[in-house]
């Protein structure tokens, strides 16, 4: 009985999260769409991956390490660096535009979360209820875990090793043998990156980075009078 208790009393977060993961992941690989086809590629358009429609998007093992980790990754949108002018730089930018969208949504996250707690301090929002008072708790807590997992979605696809955004900006700065020689081990690099997430070598570095940034919107939304 208190097991089924405890996994009830668990199902309101769940459900925040997973609506966090399908919405970020989704954003995410749009992005990457949208800042192809801005520089050439129409590829993910004819394909429909400039949906927002998540079924499109979602990788089932990247959303549930996300879901339960933190961290994890989207079904990478297709994209032809042939129709791209310059292509080390256009497919840098393509990569960076899903992390970035992620950094952003967690601001905005932030901001929410921020505005909604100084009005709920200064009276402007009440609880007069059990009920009221619960959501108004619900509606914070979704929006400091929409900023904190949006954080860690953008950061974490930055580490620049395959699959992840950022093995496409290292793209930029390897001449193609390396790159292509290390894009080989693709599936390998994928199973290890797995291993260390579980086993949990990536959290601390990235924990620290997080925080770090996080403080610093912090900071940045404290400027604004009255938060």
């Amino acid at each position: 009985m208190n097991a089924i208790t405890e996994l009830l009393s668990d199902i309101p977060s769940l459900l925040i999260n997973l609506i966090i993961v399908i919405f970020s992941l989704t954003v995410h690989e749009v992005a990457h769409g949208y800042a192809a086809y801005k520089l050439g590629d129409p590829t993910a358009r004819s394909l429909g991956r400039l949906s927002l429609n998540p079924i499109k998007h979602l990788d089932p093992l990247g959303a549930l390490c996300m879901l339960f980790f933190r961290v994890g990754w989207a079904k990478p949108v297709p994209i032809n660096t042939r129709y791209f002018r310059k292509p080390r730089r256009d497919m840098a930018i393509t990569a960076l535009a899903g992390p970035v969208s992620n950094v952003v949504l967690s601001f905005l996250g932030l901001f929410v979360f921020r505005v909604l707690g100084a009005l709920a301090m200064n009276g402007v929002i009440t609880a007069n209820t059990n009920f009221s008072s619960n959501l108004i708790m619900l509606v914070l807590e979704f929006f400091y875990l929409f900023s904190v997992m949006n954080l860690y979605l953008g950061l974490f696809n930055l580490i620049p090793v395959p699959p992840l955004d950022g093995s496409r900006v290292l793209f930029v700065f390897l001449p193609d043998k390396y790159y292509f020689g290390i894009m080989k081990y693709e599936q390998f690099i994928k199973i290890a990156l797995l291993v260390l997430i579980y086993f949990g070598f990536i959290d601390g570095p990235l924990s620290f980075i997080a925080d770090w940034i996080f403080v610093g919107m912090n900071n940045l939304i404290s400027l604004i009078p009255m938060l």
